[in-house]
């Protein structure tokens, strides 16, 4: 492939409609707040806290695009992290933080677990399985709560836990590092998106400044969408992933283990989750039987965004994470410019469903192109 060719797939719509969207978006809000004569929409604080709120969804967003890319689906991630936020809620008091914390996500491991099990051996449909699991799990969440709120009332274990959920961090050193590395990596490589993301987070550090900080829900997201990415584009285990989703039949015929990846993708989604219902936990230090209720359907919305296929095979975390940050764009600015929150999920769908159009769309003319050119070669002068 030529350069020219790499820069054009590289910012072309399909591959990054999703970063144009979240500018395009954030201008648009912006102009609308000065219109208005609010506060600059674009301030360090207000980005902050759009990255700070799209963090849960976008923890186990990434773990969704796994699972999405091995051909599974998980419907059960919002009531697991529900129910580890209940585990930890529950035993901190008499545990403290740390063991509470480890036994939230060991049940949020074992209802993955379970959930790998049944659709891999038993062969049950991934969405029924999942389907029964979230109500399932909704029901235990209702039997370890009693139907009611709980909260941490000892101060100490209180106070740990919001020292691990929101600590502020520093990031305006770490985005130049990250940013410097992307970009050297991409010129190695000849990867041109790596470096267009290397550029953006160098610039995204100057324009937010040396004193910009983020609270840890941030860091924990960019550290596991970076691993899970790292591990995706450059192993064995990622091109794996990858064959295991595209076409099962032949990966096992090749010798890949289909059903421990399947398996594996399960533990990944639920203990994401379970990492999530524990930082949900510690932000507010209680638990309500409703909480989450619904966000399974954001998570799968953010991967949606992201361009990730329902049939498996092909996926990404970084537009995943982007699609998060679109998501929650628009929740804030409808809350901070007051548009009518009774539009907000209208709005929003139809998002998810343009975005979901846009690749269908693109994904169908591709494949055309590709089916038509060898029957064109083939056509006798």
């Amino acid at each position: 492939m030529t350069a020219k060719k790499q820069w054009r797939h590289a910012f072309g719509l399909r591959e990054a409609g999703v970063y144009y969207a979240l500018l395009i978006l954030l201008a648009l809000l912006a102009v609308i707040a000065h219109g208005r004569g609010l506060p600059n929409y674009l301030s360090p604080q207000n980005l902050g806290n759009i990255a700070y709120q799209s963090s849960l969804v976008g923890i186990m967003g990434v773990a969704m695009t796994v699972m999405l890319i091995t051909g599974a689906f998980d419907l059960s991630v919002a009531s697991v992290a529900a129910l580890a936020a209940a585990v930890l809620v529950g035993l901190a008091p008499t545990l403290g933080f740390p063991l509470a914390a480890g036994a939230a996500i060991v049940t949020a491991l074992a209802v993955g677990l379970f959930n790998g099990v049944v659709v891999q051996f038993v062969g049950i449909n991934a969405f029924i399985v999942t389907l029964g699991t979230l109500t399932a799990v909704r029901g235990l969440i209702l039997v370890l709560t009693d139907g009611r709120s709980l909260m941490v009332e000892r101060s100490d274990v209180l106070q740990q836990m919001l020292a691990f959920e929101s600590m502020r961090v520093p990031l305006f050193w770490p985005l130049l590092t990250i940013g410097s590395a992307l970009i050297l990596l991409g010129a190695l490589r000849r990867l041109v998106g790596t470096i267009g993301g290397g550029v953006l987070l160098i610039a995204a550090a100057l324009y937010l400044g040396s004193g910009f900080a983020v609270a840890a829900p941030v860091i924990y997201l960019a550290l596991f969408t970076l691993i899970v990415w790292a591990v995706l584009r450059f192993t064995v285990v990622g091109r794996r992933v990858c064959a295991v989703g595209g076409n099962p039949e032949a990966a096992r015929l090749s010798g890949i283990n289909v059903n421990a990846y399947k398996l594996g993708a399960f533990l990944l989604s639920s203990g994401a989750a379970g990492f999530a219902g524990v930082l949900f936990a510690c932000r507010l230090g209680a638990i309500n039987p409703t909480a989450l209720q619904g966000a399974e359907l954001t998570v799968i919305a953010a991967a949606i965004l992201g361009g990730t296929s329902l049939f498996g095979g092909a996926g990404s975390v970084l537009k995943t994470v982007v699609g998060a940050l679109l998501l929650f764009t628009l929740t804030n600015g409808f809350n901070v410019l007051d548009l009518g929150a009774s539009y907000q999920g209208l709005i929003e769908g139809m998002v998810v469903i343009a975005a979901a159009a846009i690749y269908t769309v693109g994904g169908e003319r591709r494949r055309v192109s590709r089916h038509a050119a060898p029957a064109q070669a083939e056509e006798p002068a």
